[in-house]
């Protein structure tokens, strides 16, 4: 029996580690190496857990996709001669995380930690925050300017400390009505 095959614990969860930028092309390689090879029954979920972005400003809206832990593949699998071999043999994989050259699953604790499970989300982010200047682009006070005193936390309404005259009105208005101020 080699040494990979005396760590086999059953199914869990392990880390490969690659070159930046290459770890959707490893997941493509190991995806298509476990349906040619017959290893579905070693190999069963891999992931590169991102997030995306939306980035308002106003009525412009920006997508992005972050990679959560750039350089790292995710991969659900029993740990063999022929698994390990599988993964570690993809141009890009630089190997496996744990000590030495001994592949090491996450804890279950880990796994609840990372949230491997529902790790694709979404998140809204604005271009603007608390005391940050703005302008309103639209609806009853279009063409106000006035500080962002508090955002509510489902990002949806801004309120905003509006300059009318020589008093600040405090005024609660959708996110998408507003505009960083140049």
């Amino acid at each position: 029996m080699s040494d990979i095959d005396g760590m086999n614990v059953g199914l869990r969860w392990y880390i490969a580690h690659t070159y930046s930028g290459y770890e959707n092309k490893v997941k493509a390689s190991l995806e298509k190496i476990v349906e040619n090879r017959g290893l579905g029954n070693l190999i069963y979920d891999i992931k590169v857990p991102v997030e995306t972005i939306i980035e308002k400003d106003g009525d412009k809206e920006k997508v992005t996709e972050v990679k959560i832990f750039p350089t790292y593949v995710y991969i659900k699998m029993i740990m063999t001669d022929e698994s390990w071999h599988a993964v570690r043999n993809i141009t890009g994989v630089t190997g496996f995380v744990g000590p030495g050259s001994r592949p090491a699953p996450l804890s279950e604790q880990e796994v609840i930690d990372i949230n491997l499970e529902s790790v694709d989300e979404t998140k809204v982010q604005l271009k603007f925050s608390v005391g940050d200047e703005v302008s309103v682009i639209s609806g009853l006070f279009e063409g106000y300017d006035g500080v962002v005193q508090s955002i509510s936390e489902d990002l949806k309404t801004v309120t905003v400390l509006v300059k009318r005259g020589r008093r600040d009105m405090p005024v609660e208005i959708e996110s998408e009505m507003l505009k960083l101020k140049n």
